[in-house]
């Protein structure tokens, strides 16, 4: 076998069957994990993973750049979404075993693919959480202060928040500004980071103990839960979850009689392109779905009940998401709606604040819910990546007591919980957003290799429509749209794709990449692959729904800049450094490949 073909070997579906075996009942053979979830229990999980930060916090930004209409765009990312939900379900109902994308990506694409989608969704689900943990963080800090319980300073915010603010002082210090100029001129964040280092104690003479203690403790504590068990986790989840649309209800319910239609005018204030703003903070708020996948040796008839928790998520989510969104722009002028907080913030700004209160309860377990999740997810994706010999055999070792994979999930706790209490989370959200994009494109990709007719036998299948002319007539007429509604945005990718602008150009006040060649490269080849997957679509009759998936999964990487497409290719260069150093040589069917055959 060449170097080549060795680096896209494909696992056959049988060969993963058979590691644990399908629909078994029980235990998955001896040191398994154990069967418990129901289909409630997995929609329970999806809505747990869904309803979170993105409800709660950053849906107040993408209302702020994008006005009303960003009801609309959460629409179209449940449209792009459930694309990837239905190929997600055929794979989880053809391969019903834990690993998520990586396990679908072995059997379509190869291991080369399988490990690249592997390592991003560590980028996924580990560094989301700790944008989750540093959020729960700030509402847990908000509550224990309304209630008379402060904590101090050095104690709520990361090593490098704290060291940042402080800096930004003595930037101005040694200006010539007095300190009272100095932490007059910085920003609330800048000046509330400098108070928490000078009142940190002083390790040494250039670093003091400035750590994010709520969200290092919240993370150890769901961790040691989804040790424990996912019989505890389930119903710990299913709690919580309760208790967060029983929340969402009461705020529709209230603030439907607070509405002004008059907020709803303009309902696009800036345009397409304002509302595409938002486009990462809506996509982060629907990354969770995918999690419920991750749990299918656990799960008590996977191939039944994964595709149908996937679809009722999805649903539940995007028609709560579209209300809420309606109820807060009609609430308030969207003018108002950039702050991290925006469910508590119009509550009080009407003249409720106990139900402003409320919400902020109710934020701490819905972000604890998603954290939940997530921390589920993670060691099962590297429990299936070291059955593989893809990470060391340790990864793969299952508590024989609780039946979950143990040493796995006390590395991903560490791995969330020690950034979690030192970092501040700058681009995390986009980095989340563009690793789990790759993530659905890959597996949309998937189901076009391994069934592009729709002639799979799996209790699930993704309908199969012709997508000879509705392809290309789908894009044509997106093309379309796009010159005619969005003239200012295509002046600007014009000057930028032409040179005008030169290679990158930068926002000086926030040192944000805005324009330039560089930044419209993604978008340049997405250009190309649209024009290739028109062709292919045409000649070879490919199934509409996977390709569809595929395009607008693509297109929402492009929204998301240069900048973190630069970072996630380190990240992916670094896992390449990994693979080849240890996978590669360890690989369990790279060693099949390689055996004698008996004579």
């Amino acid at each position: 076998m060449s170097s080549e073909k060795s680096l896209f070997r494909r696992k056959s579906i049988a060969a993963i069957l058979q590691n644990p075996p399908a629909d078994h009942e029980g235990h998955a053979g001896p040191g398994g994990l154990e069967r418990h979830l129901t289909v409630r229990d997995l929609t329970a999980l999806g809505i747990a993973a869904i309803i979170g930060a993105g409800i709660f916090s950053t849906i107040g930004k993408a209302s702020l750049d994008g006005g009303p209409a960003v009801s609309l765009l959460f629409v179209f990312t449940a449209i792009a979404c459930a694309f990837s939900a239905l190929c997600y379900a055929q794979f989880a109902a053809t391969i019903p075993v834990s690993g998520s994308a990586y396990t679908y990506a072995y059997a379509s694409f190869g291991e080369l693919a399988a490990w690249i989608i592997g390592w991003a969704l560590i980028m996924e689900y580990a560094v989301g959480n700790i944008v989750v943990a540093i959020s729960w963080s700030d509402y847990f800090t908000g509550l224990m202060e309304g209630i008379g319980l402060h904590i101090p300073l050095w104690l709520t915010m990361g090593t490098q928040t704290g060291h940042a603010g402080y800096e930004a002082v003595q930037v101005l210090v040694q200006s010539g500004k007095s300190l009272a100029e100095a932490t007059a001129a910085v920003s609330p964040a800048q000046l509330d980071g400098y108070k928490a280092w000078m009142q940190a104690p002083a390790l040494t003479d250039g670093l003091h103990l400035v750590i994010d203690l709520p969200a290092f403790t919240i993370t150890v504590a769901i961790t040691a839960l989804v040790y424990i068990g996912i019989k505890e986790s389930k119903n710990v989840s299913n709690l919580l979850v309760l208790l967060k649309l029983i929340i969402v209800f009461v705020v529709i319910a209230v603030g439907a009689f607070y509405v002004q239609p008059a907020n709803w005018h303009p309902f696009a204030p800036n345009g397409v392109g304002g509302v595409l703003k938002g486009v990462s903070a809506v996509f982060f708020a629907y990354i969770g779905f995918d999690a419920i996948s991750t749990t299918a040796e656990e799960c008590k008839n996977p191939q039944r009940d994964l595709p149908k928790a996937m679809m009722y998520a999805l649903i539940i989510c995007t028609v709560l998401y579209v209300i809420i969104t309606i109820v807060l722009t009609g609430m308030v002028s969207y003018k108002e709606l950039g702050v991290g907080d925006p469910l508590s913030f119009v509550f009080a700004k009407v003249g409720l604040p106990r139900l402003s209160g409320l919400v902020a309860v109710s934020a701490v377990f819905a972000m604890a819910s998603v954290l939940l999740v997530f921390q589920l997810g993670q060691p099962r994706i590297w429990l299936t990546m070291s059955r593989d010999g893809l990470l060391p055999s340790v990864f793969s070792r299952i508590h024989p007591r609780f039946h979950t994979p143990s040493f796995a999930t006390i590395v991903t706790g560490f791995f969330v919980a020690v950034p979690a209490l030192i970092l501040n989370m700058d681009l995390v959200v986009d980095l989340t957003s563009i690793g789990t994009l790759f993530a659905f494109a890959l597996v949309c990709g998937g189901i076009l290799i391994i069934d592009p007719y729709g002639k799979s036998e799996a209790r699930f299948k993704v309908p199969y429509i012709n997508g000879k002319w509705l392809v290309p007539l789908i894009l044509a007429l997106g093309a379309y749209l796009v010159f005619r509604f969005n003239a200012t945005g295509n002046h600007e990718f014009w000057l930028d794709a032409t040179g005008q602008h030169g290679w990158l150009q930068i926002d000086a006040s926030s040192g944000k990449v805005t324009g330039g060649f560089a930044h419209q490269i993604p978008a340049l080849v997405f250009l190309l692959f649209c024009v290739s997957m028109s062709v292919l679509s045409f000649r070879k009759r490919l199934s509409l729904l996977p390709t569809l998936g595929l395009l607008i999964n693509l297109y929402l990487m492009t929204e998301l800049g240069i900048s973190n497409w630069t970072l996630f290719f380190v990240w992916l260069l670094i896992g390449l450094a990994v693979y080849f150093g240890y996978g590669y040589k360890n690989s369990k069917l790279g060693k099949v490949a390689v055996a004698p055959v008996a004579q």
